[in-house]
């Protein structure tokens, strides 16, 4: 057995999703989102993971990661699970990461799944596309729709992945699974490839250049089912994103084929329930008339609001879904927000359901006190330093300038910077810039500001006559500042 068995053997019966090793570490799990060490288990050196690794990868990618310094492939532990291994180095030396994949694909009910992709599995050609940040679980979504298709229709399905994830066992269809790297050497080479293969449906794991992106679109325009992943953030992005890719010349062209060819978008994010585990949030663009026309006549930053509207066509966005599922308790609501792409609709769905808005004040108030916290911190280093030398003008004019900028009104302390700045100033004979220009601020904070704008001029011609172009245009835009009589603040 494998060394790295005892690690992985517990991480699956522990519904743990990730396996992290990394050079110096203590192993890592990540159990419904949340990475812990392994307890008991040793530090790990470089060589170690090395050598875990080689027992488990292919030949191949033995060699691949030592002289390319990454590699993916794929390991599986009979009667236990598959795992998809993403094998690298950095700075202290090999690591990696293992992710579970179950052995069992999962159905469209326990992925959560809209009805509406029950609708593009059904497609007989055209352009679906899924999408979200890694680890959203994109390729169990599509291996769902992969297994739906596979029970209930009688076609030619043909995966490019890498690795080779879920894998799938024929039952009314066809189906033949190519790993790049392993089966053919590349995403793009494999698809063309496929249009001698009579496929009816395609699924490409990952759009990773433009090449294989021009070819699953000339793939879907030619009549077969193609699916395929994108890392972006929503579905109303995900087409200008592609658009995008494309040199400018070819730009027109290709909204026009997408216009034609693409069908749905549906872009996903992973969630944690507050009963535990995790549970995908789903944004879906259906590409019905009014989207493709968008799309044709370069309107896509209208998407958005049509999919507002085009609920009955199975739409719906982030926002709507984050806060149905935490207006049913199944996420929490600051989670719900935090996932949320558009956090100001969200705010607004949020009060139309009734959702209190508290966890944000808390939020909020937790990140204000640990800036004041911090900030507290630096006065007290200053005023220790300046305790220890009374007359350390770096320290004053330190002290003086929280006094007099800080963005937390606890702290300032207009004269006190008034006389610390003054003294400064005094003991370098006013010809330090800086100092003139930190009581200049402290000036102003006392409420001084024909002084402040005296003190902020006599800096900003020292800083000239030295060359201090940056210091002297910062100080000259101050300057307005002070003569609308209003403090500086460094946020």
């Amino acid at each position: 057995m494998p060394a790295i068995d005892r690690f992985l053997v517990p991480l699956v019966s522990g519904s743990g999703s990730d396996l992290h090793l990394c050079a110096g570490r203590r192993p890592y799990i990540r159990v419904h989102g949340k990475l812990t060490p392994i307890t008991g288990e040793p530090v790990l050196s470089s060589d170690e993971i090395l050598n875990l690794l080689k027992e488990i990868m292919p030949e191949i990618n033995t060699k691949e990661i030592i002289s390319e310094w990454d590699t993916d492939c794929a390991y599986a532990i009979p009667q236990v699970a598959r795992f998809r291994v993403n094998g690298y180095c950095d700075m202290n030396g090999y690591s990696a990461s293992l992710r579970v994949i179950p052995e069992t694909v999962p159905t469209f009910e326990e992925l959560n799944l809209p009805d509406v992709m029950r609708d593009f599995c059904m497609l007989s050609k055209g352009l679906v596309i899924v999408t979200g940040p890694t680890g959203s679980g994109k390729s169990t979504t599509l291996s769902a729709m992969i297994d739906y298709i596979n029970r209930t229709r009688n076609e030619h399905i043909i995966t490019i992945e890498d690795p080779i994830e879920f894998v799938h066992t024929p039952d009314q269809c066809i189906i033949n699974q190519r790993e790049v790297h392993r089966d053919t050497t590349s995403f793009a080479r494999a698809l063309r490839a496929a249009l001698r293969e009579d496929p009816d449906i395609v699924l490409i794991g990952e759009i990773r250049d433009l090449e294989t992106m021009e070819i699953a679109i000339e793939t879907a325009e030619t009549g077969h089912l193609v699916f395929a992943t994108l890392h972006t953030n929503t579905a109303a992005s995900t087409v200008e994103r592609m658009i995008d890719k494309f040199p400018s010349g070819q730009q027109n062209q290709i909204r026009s084929m997408l216009a034609d060819t693409l069908k749905g978008v549906v872009a996903q994010t992973l969630c944690k329930k507050t009963e535990g585990g995790r549970i995908a949030a789903f944004e879906v663009l259906v590409v019905n008339t009014p989207v493709s026309a968008l799309i044709r006549e370069a309107k896509t930053h209208m998407i958005p609001s049509v999919m507002q509207t085009g609920k009955n066509s199975g739409m719906q966005t982030f926002s709507d879904e984050l806060t149905r599922l935490a207006a049913k308790g199944i996420i929490s609501a600051e989670d719900a927000y935090i996932k949320a792409v558009d956090k100001v609709d969200m705010e607004t769905k949020f009060r139309l359901a009734g959702i209190s808005l508290d966890f944000k004040k808390k939020a909020e108030e937790a990140l204000r006190q640990g800036r004041l916290a911090k900030a507290r911190e630096t006065l007290q280093t200053a005023q220790a330093e300046l305790n220890a030398d009374a007359k350390n003008t770096s320290a004053m004019c330190k002290v003086a300038w929280i006094f007099a900028t800080s963005a937390f009104q606890e702290l300032r302390d207009g004269k006190e910077a008034v006389k610390l700045a003054e003294k400064a100033c005094s003991l370098l004979h006013d010809k330090d810039p800086a100092a003139l220009e930190v009581l200049g601020v402290a000036q102003a904070e006392y409420g001084s500001f024909r002084r402040a704008l005296d003190a902020t001029r006599r800096a900003i011609a020292l800083y000239t006559q030295i060359g201090d172009t940056i210091h002297s245009t910062a100080l000259t835009t101050r300057l307005s500042m002070f003569e609308q009589n209003k403090p500086y603040r460094d946020e």
